[in-house]
């Protein structure tokens, strides 16, 4: 089954291995449901390289960054809290 993300990109396959199966993450341990819908995470089905499915890059930053900012607005919601 071919990816709909690709048809929407205009790119075929995977950008390591040039698979055409391709299917879009649906549940990540670093982004629930949530993160891999904004960051278009998509995998490959042969090769399991998982990258944003827009750019056709890795999402090793754009992970990094969601996971920071998550963790800061988890720790406001804390402090002020609280601080009540």
């Amino acid at each position: 089954m071919t990816d709909q993300l690709n048809e929407f990109t205009n790119e075929n396959g995977c950008p390591t291995c040039g698979n055409m199966l391709t299917s879009a993450v649906k549940y990540t341990w670093w982004g629930g449901f949530i993160g891999p819908k904004l960051l278009h995470h998509t995998k490959c089905n042969a090769c399991k390289f998982t990258y944003n499915s827009k750019s056709r890059r890795s999402n090793t930053s754009g992970i990094i960054i969601y996971s920071i900012l998550l963790f800061v607005v988890a720790f406001a919601m804390v402090f002020f809290i609280n601080k009540k």
